[in-house]
């Protein structure tokens, strides 16, 4: 499944995005994809290709194209003219919509599920839950956390250095304090961005067990 290179109007300007979906003319789920701090490396538009070829209609987001740190307002206003983007679309179930996201993308998928009720589920891979106190970024995910109604997957190494796994087994107890529903998959011994190696997808038991888990995930949800 080979997806394509599109642009995104948000803010009056175009974001430059790719986009796979499943050769089929009835409604699919879709997924919004957040790449990481490293910008839209070639293994997330082969991720993208891979969760069409699951029957996922998959937008990623190039977030970075104007500002390699946007704005939290910013990036969120972006997410909403993705899922417009989607709703536009013929082949597209809009009623069953996930987001995930990747290192700045996990913690984007943290912040905006709770916020944002057009999703479903979401799965944040290595993100950082207490990020936020600073203008771009005023809040932490985990100040959202009543908020939240989506399905959430965790996804995270033990080995994490930028985002270490103890915050993650804090977060997950705060979720699971406030009766939120999530699943926290922990990889022994994998570092940070354990997806990728040299911008490619890892051909890792990790790699492909969280990208199974993810799919699974979806599959369960978004309906």
């Amino acid at each position: 499944m080979k997806g394509t290179d599109v642009t995104v109007t948000s803010g009056g300007r175009a974001y430059k995005s790719y986009l796979a979906a499943p050769a089929s003319a009835t409604r699919k789920p879709a997924v919004i994809l957040l790449h990481s701090f490293r910008g839209l490396e070639q293994g997330y538009r082969d991720l993208v290709d891979e969760m069409a070829a699951a029957g996922f209609v998959t937008l990623a987001l190039g977030w970075q194209t104007f500002e390699q740190e946007p704005s939290d307002v910013t990036v969120k206003t972006l997410v909403e003219d993705g899922l417009k983007y989607l709703a536009a679309r013929n082949d597209v179930n809009i009623n069953a919509v996930g987001l995930t996201g990747f290192c700045a993308g996990g913690r984007y998928t943290m912040l905006l599920l709770p916020q944002m009720k057009g999703f479903k589920a979401g799965v944040a891979w290595y993100g950082f839950p207490d990020q936020g106190g600073t203008a771009a970024k005023p809040q932490a995910p985990s100040a959202f956390i009543n908020q939240l109604t989506a399905l959430m997957l965790i996804i995270h190494g033990t080995r994490d250095q930028p985002s270490p796994i103890a915050t993650i087994y804090a977060y997950a107890g705060k979720l699971d304090a406030a009766n939120k529903k999530f699943k926290l998959s922990v990889y022994q011994g994998e570092p940070h961005s354990f997806l990728l190696q040299n911008s490619r997808i890892a051909d890792t038991f990790a790699s492909r067990d969280a990208r199974r888990d993810m799919l699974n995930y979806f599959r369960e949800y978004l309906r």
